[in-house]
Order: structure tokens, then sequence, then C-alpha cells
């Protein structure tokens, strides 16, 4: 398994997100949604912008350049021009420390992560 070291949930506070770099994956985007943290790929799947410069709503991410959504938990496209959905990383909390598991996804997206809605 490998677990990475995103963040300490102490320096997120709700509705906050940061970006992370990782030389594995590409940069990741951990957000926290009420005390509830995720972990998404920080690159939009449309216009290659960094999500963490982009704003929530609820539990959508609102890309910074031609304003598409993904849903932050399942890293699902649901707004045009963003098609295609966003890998989705699991996220463990132990104490204050906030990790996510590069080889797991949080929440299975599509059948094909890839693959347009």
């Amino acid at each position: 398994m490998s677990k990475v070291l995103l963040c300490n949930a102490s320096e997120l506070a709700a509705g906050e997100m940061k970006k992370v770099p990782n030389a594995e994956v590409g940069d990741i985007c951990v957000y926290n949604l009420d005390g509830t943290f995720y972990a998404t790929a920080d690159l939009c799947t449309h216009a290659t912008a960094s999500l963490a410069e982009g704003d929530i709503d609820d539990d959508l991410i609102t890309c910074p350049v031609h304003w598409g959504q993904f849903h932050i938990p399942s890293g699902k496209a649901v707004t045009f021009p963003c098609e295609r959905h966003l890998r989705t990383y699991r996220v463990e909390v132990e104490g204050d420390e906030v990790y996510a598991n590069l080889n797991a996804e949080a929440v299975e997206a599509a059948d094909d992560a890839n693959s347009p809605i």
C-alpha cells in the first residue's frame, strides 16, 4: 500500500482545500467537507487547471478556468464542460494526520474512471 501524508487535519478548516504535490501520481487536492476529508487528483480533466484554486459549493468543486464542476466524494464530472471523472483516493485520518492511499480509489466514479460521462 502506498500511503502518503497529505496534511494535518488541524491545518485545514471546514470548507477549505489544499494542493499537495506528489511525484508518484501528480498533485492531489485534499478537501475538508464539514470535518470529513476527501482527496482527488488536483488537475481538472478538462482544462488542466488546479482545482485547489477553485471554489467549493457544498460537495462540489468548481474549476477556476471554465467553471465545470466535480462531485468531491465520487470524483464524478457533473457540469459541462467537464466530462471526464476525477481520480479519487481513499483517505485515512490517524490522530491529526490525513493520509491518502494511492492504491485505492475512495469511490468508483465510473466503470472506467477515464471514460466520458
